[in-house]
């Protein structure tokens, strides 16, 4: 299937690794020219030029830490200055640490708001602009499953992004008018690192190894397994495409039937 993706300007924040580099792969591969961002600026440029070496296609690498507001703002300005315009914007980062509430703090709340959802907004407040003029748009916020089942000691992370939420889901209907959809995909459990190291702390709390978390998880959902980045990345690329032209305001989990409820 053709997606019209060729020659699309797209940002995808946090991908240097694990599911935003999945994404800037996909988007790549059905011709659209990507920038990425990530705080570790060797790590980021060695994902540029693997994407590069495989496709062929330009991928523009920017140091960023999204949770700085200023440093947020200056990916979408770094990518239009070189670019000339966004088509596409993919807000993910990182997910704030594991925590019960009673073990959080005021400034790991503010860090996680800035992480989750400022960074969210500060880069959407420059796209919308583009997007309007060429009355073409696409932006998609990577949540997790938890906005629909609350994951147990992720208070900061099932708050927060609970919030990413509520704005796309108001956004989608104040730009519907200039052909900008707006959508959340909510990964459900997915072979990341961040995974790997939830698991590893849930071990040590727990006294067990990260294979019996592993298989636990594995056990819930229906599928039997955890979902790769690629999986992930498949539905964002499709969400991003002429394809999805009528898919707006919606919440979207992929995880593997884990999640139970009707709504």
């Amino acid at each position: 299937m053709e997606l019209g993706l060729r020659d699309k300007i797209a940002l995808v924040a946090g991908a240097s690794k694990g599911l935003g580099k999945a994404i800037a792969l996909g988007l790549a591969k059905e011709g659209a020219k990507v920038a990425i961002c990530a705080r570790h600026k060797d790590l980021l440029e060695t994902t540029a030029h693997e994407i590069e070496s495989i496709l062929g296609s330009e991928v523009l690498p920017i140091k960023a830490d999204v949770s700085i507001s200023k440093e947020a703002r200056k990916f979408v300005q770094k990518a239009v200055n070189y670019w000339g315009t966004v088509h596409i914007l993919v807000t993910n980062a990182g997910g704030p640490p594991p925590a019960y509430f009673e073990e959080t703090t005021e400034q790991m709340w503010e860090q996680a708001f800035h992480l989750t959802l400022m960074s969210a907004l500060n880069m959407a407040w420059e796209a919308i602009p583009y997007m309007r003029k060429q009355k073409w748009g696409r932006i998609i916020a990577m949540t997790s499953i938890s906005v629909k089942q609350p994951i147990g000691r992720l208070i900061l992370s099932n708050s927060l992004r609970a919030a990413v939420v509520g704005w796309t889901k108001t956004l989608a209907d104040e730009v519907a008018k200039d052909n900008i959809l707006v959508n959340s995909v909510c990964p459900g459990y997915t072979l990341t690192q961040r995974v790997k190291v939830l698991a590893q702390n849930l071990a040590q709390e727990k006294n067990t190894q990260s294979k019996e978390i592993f298989k636990n998880w594995e056990e819930k959902i229906p599928l039997g397994r955890l979902a790769s980045p690629e999986e992930i990345a498949n539905l964002v690329v499709f969400l991003a495409s002429e394809r999805a032209s009528y898919l707006t305001g919606n919440i979207i989990q992929v995880d593997g039937g884990y999640y139970r409820g009707l709504t």
